[in-house]
């Protein structure tokens, strides 16, 4: 994204809401200074965190824990212990041993979303669910070469497919 006022790169990014209508903003760093924003810091967020930097220190974490990697991204456990940065959803699941502890200081106790939800979650994670299920389901009748069965799974999940957003 470039500056709205000259070519260089934006670094500093603002939506402002008023009555409903929402307004950009996309700034260099000249011109977010001369017009009083912020910059961003270009510190880890971990040394801007402390509370994020106990990652290091998790109680009852092996070794082998903190060497771990996250099996969808390669994330390691040391490279989030640097960034304090998931790669992906998945990270959750990979690391929650050595973060749980991290999550409920930073969150005040919770461990799980509390908040709302975006119109239509709901639906979308039920579909999400299915899906899985049909996928997992298919799986087990190819393998135990029940292909009539597999075909009309994988019938279920095109016409899933088509139903999606």
């Amino acid at each position: 994204m470039k500056c709205e006022h000259c070519d260089k790169p934006a670094v500093v990014h603002e939506t402002i809401i008023k009555s409903g209508i929402d307004t950009e903003v996309h700034l260099c760093a000249e011109h977010a200074i001369a017009a009083g924003y912020p910059l961003p810091l270009e510190q880890p967020i971990a040394d801007i965190f402390p509370q994020l930097a106990a990652v290091a220190k998790v109680e009852g974490a092996s070794t082998k824990e903190r060497s771990s990697k996250c099996h969808a991204c390669g994330l390691t456990f040391a490279s989030f212990r640097k960034t304090a940065m998931l790669g992906c959803a998945t990270c959750y699941d990979a690391f929650m041993p050595m973060i749980e502890q991290v999550i409920e200081r930073a969150q005040v106790g919770a461990t799980h979303h509390l908040g709302r939800s975006p119109k239509g979650g709901a639906e979308v994670e039920r579909t999400q669910l299915l899906r899985a299920k049909l996928m997992r389901d298919l799986e087990s009748a190819v393998a135990t070469e029940q292909y009539e069965r597999a075909a009309k799974i994988r019938d279920e999940l095109k016409a899933l497919d088509t139903t999606l957003p």
